[in-house]
């Protein structure tokens, strides 16, 4: 019986070890898949900061092209007139050299 008992015990042992054994591997998955919940989560984190950066950009950069378009607007009315005034004078001038040329015609 003793035998028995000792051959009993020492199967309740592996049994214990490798049912320890199980758990363990269990709990290494799990630390691992723990581990790499928190690696996403850094890059969620890192991903939904960037976005927000980059957000603010585009927002900076539709408020200078806002004021890009003004200022153009507001050259175009200069050039405008600028031009207006170019040909004014262009045709002053014509008109003068026309006009000293026909009176020295004459």
């Amino acid at each position: 019986m003793s035998n028995s008992n000792e051959h009993t015990l020492a199967q309740q042992r592996t049994e214990s070890y490798e049912r320890i054994n199980r758990i363990e591997e269990k709990l290494d998955k799990l630390t691992e898949a723990i581990v790499a919940l928190a690696r996403a989560e850094e890059k969620i984190e890192t991903l939904t900061s960037f976005s927000k950066q980059q957000s603010e950009m585009i927002i900076g950069l539709g408020e200078r092209l806002t004021k890009v378009e003004e200022l153009v607007h507001a050259n175009a009315s200069t050039v405008n007139i600028i031009n207006k005034i170019f040909w004014i004078i262009i045709s002053a001038l014509t008109v003068a050299i026309s006009g000293m040329i026909f009176v020295q015609v004459q």
